[in-house]
């Protein structure tokens, strides 16, 4: 007897009839336009942009999804993110209008029309706000965010955060000052900054710097200086301002304050371990602070077992470098959260002028390895902590696991969030 379906005609007949109907519904590749790419002269800006591409690319395969770079990504930059990331087909740069009406580059005219949806990159802030609402204005597409710090904002950027499909925030302080300021997206919760998800590697630049400096894969820790505020002027050649004047001022007369305790630090890890340290910059202007606040000043037992990195580096090789560390420890944020992100210990000292930033190292279970630079109290428990991280090996490879799984559970998160808008 031939083989019939509920209706009386054959299985094959009834999928030969409903074939083209099938392949008529098939859905099209959802496009996303993600607006990222802050500054290139810090790893950590960098870092965003391929930390959220590896979050899409993990559950959107097959999306098209279009970079809205900003003015001064480079051909560098460019480069080491196509090589990870080969789908990255269309990057495109400009501006909108206020009134939406006028695109500088016929490239963001196409990428803006034929979008899906925008989505706003992890960042400092809502770094691109005026952006998105020259997009919002010209489009009416819907819109997310991922991943900011936030600290306040005028009225019409608080109107503009209410038309988001949702907003995450990278820090709880961040969370609770825009529901304070009456924020009201539908969604708005905790989201990691997108850097964690960075995975970018140079292995054969890092391989070759660790041979050409003696240092061996797991028996060194990796160190970084910070100013209380960025030189801007002096990375970008520019004239100083009276506001760098202050800023300046106040770096110079807090640099021994900020980074002497992380100099004691190197001090004691090299006399009371057998690593090695290098000090290595997440910002240009850190090679030379690291070398006059760091390395210098070190004592001579200490610094012939002490390598200073003299050149800036980017992303793919400072992960490479970080994951043959032992650990990390400084005065910067992004550093540490691409070795958490990638496995690795590290500590997080912070100022008040890094913003809140810094409190998410609470938020994903590391408080005890945060440390309050403005907190006097505090400073004290640097050296015994950064010991204790070094040492204490399968302890804090254990801690960095669980911060690594509340992280990745809250980037699942997220990324549901953003389905349920693209469907």
């Amino acid at each position: 007897m031939k083989r019939r379906d509920f209706l009386g005609f054959s299985a094959f007949s009834a999928l030969g009839f409903l074939a083209p109907a099938l392949f008529a519904r098939s859905p099209s590749p959802r496009k996303i336009l993600l607006r990222s790419s802050w500054q290139m002269v810090n790893i950590g800006d960098i870092a965003h942009t391929p930390g959220v591409l590896a979050m899409l690319e993990r559950r959107f395969p097959n999306a098209e999804i279009t970079l809205w770079a900003s003015g001064e990504y480079s051909e560098e930059v460019h480069r080491m993110e196509t090589k990870r990331f080969p789908f990255l087909k269309k990057v495109v740069k400009g501006s909108v209008s206020t009134d939406g009406k006028r695109v500088s580059t016929p490239e963001l005219a196409q990428a803006l029309e034929e979008c899906d949806f925008i989505l706003h990159g992890s960042g400092a802030s809502f770094v691109a706000h005026r952006d998105i609402a020259a997009a919002v204005a010209r489009t009416g597409k819907p819109y997310g965010i991922f991943g900011i710090t936030w600290s306040g904002g005028n009225e019409a950027q608080i109107h503009l955060m209410n038309q988001a499909k949702f907003i995450f925030f990278r820090d709880s302080v961040s969370l609770h000052a825009a529901k304070n300021a009456g924020v009201a997206a539908p969604i708005m919760e905790f989201g990691p900054d997108g850097a964690f998800g960075c995975d970018l590697r140079n292995e054969t630049a890092a391989e070759d710097f660790l041979k050409a400096h003696d240092l061996v894969s797991g028996k060194f820790a990796c160190v970084i200086p910070r100013y209380r505020v960025t030189p801007y002027w002096k990375i970008r050649n520019r004239p100083m301002s009276e506001k760098d004047k202050e800023n300046w001022e106040l770096s110079q007369r807090m640099k021994e304050h900020d980074n002497g305790p992380i100099r004691r630090a190197i001090i004691e890890t090299v006399r009371q371990t057998d690593l090695k340290v290098l000090i290595c910059p997440e910002d240009k202007s850190q090679v030379e602070l690291g070398r006059e606040m760091l390395y210098e000043p070190l004592p001579n037992d200490v610094k012939k077992r002490v390598v200073w990195r003299d050149r800036y580096w980017i992303t793919d090789e400072a992960i490479s470098t970080y994951v043959r560390s032992a650990g990390l420890f400084g005065l910067e944020m992004h550093s540490p959260i691409m070795c958490v992100g990638n496995g690795i210990p590290a500590i997080v000292c912070r100022f008040h002028q890094q913003t809140s930033k810094g409190l998410m190292w609470r938020d994903i279970g590391l408080g005890d390895w945060l440390f309050n630079m403005d907190e006097e109290s505090e400073i004290p428990g640097i050296t015994p902590t950064v010991l204790k991280m070094l040492t204490e090996r399968e302890r804090s490879l254990s801690k960095v696991e669980q911060a690594r799984k509340f992280v990745h559970e809250r980037q699942e998160r997220m990324l549901d969030v953003l389905e349920e808008n693209l469907t």
